[in-house]
């Protein structure tokens, strides 16, 4: 057994090696499993962590479901440790902090994309529902970006009277309405869209505009102004 054990070394460390060669020539050719392959290489610097890779797809269906996971989620899954979910959770707040800069202190109205994709990679991948609040500048820059309400895993509860104090705290000219769908599918309830039209009467009355509700799920987005229920 102890003759093996330098050959098996050697085949994971020149695994490493080649995989990080990929790596840097095309990134964008490398399968998920791969791109999680490597961050477990970082916390994981001796054994071969393919399989465990491969694991965590399989349990959480893709590289961004997997590095949203919760640290909880994440430490049910067979060869997975501290060092490890810190490494996955570290990759994906570096993602949302570029995504963030992406949008930060610039008119939204024309980068509207990197927006939607922001709110996505924010909240896309969470297990309850969250409610945010994008609050906007005169000239519709992003001013903040805040978190109001979590829910169940159909609910959250908006409160308008909130919503309106803290835009005026901020002196915020106008509002976007930010939430998620758990089940995948982004498509607007009779609940989303009679909240929304409730909201947007509330700001309304205090000289700020509601631009937009938007719903992002695992499955794409919808605008409720698009949808013209705004």
């Amino acid at each position: 057994m102890a003759e093996d054990e330098p050959n098996a070394k050697r085949h994971y460390l020149g695994h490493r090696e080649r995989l990080r060669e990929r790596f840097l020539k095309a990134a964008d050719g490398l399968p998920d499993y791969e791109i999680l392959e490597l961050l477990l290489c970082l916390a994981q610097p001796r054994g071969d962590v393919k399989p465990l890779a491969k694991r965590l797809i399989d349990r959480f269906g893709g590289f961004a479901a997997t590095i949203s996971a919760t640290p909880e989620d994440l430490a049910k899954v067979r060869g997975i440790g501290a060092a490890s979910i810190a490494a996955l959770k570290l990759a994906r707040e570096a993602a949302l902090r570029l995504a963030r800069a992406e949008v930060s202190n610039r008119p939204v109205i024309g980068s509207w994309q990197k927006l939607v994709d922001y709110c996505r990679a924010t909240m896309a991948h969470a297990g309850n529902e969250e409610f945010r609040l994008l609050f906007l500048d005169r000239k519709n820059a992003l001013i903040a970006d805040e978190l109001q309400q979590r829910g169940t895993v159909d609910h959250t509860p908006v409160y308008p009277r909130e919503v309106v104090k803290r835009a005026l705290e901020l002196r915020a000219s106008a509002l976007i309405m930010v939430h998620n769908h758990p089940s995948g599918d982004p498509a607007p309830s009779p609940a989303d869209i009679e909240m929304t039209r409730e909201v947007a009467r509330a700001p309304a009355a205090v000289g700020i505009s509601l631009h937009d509700h938007l719903i992002v799920a695992r499955e794409g987005h919808a605008s409720l102004k698009a949808l013209g229920h705004l």
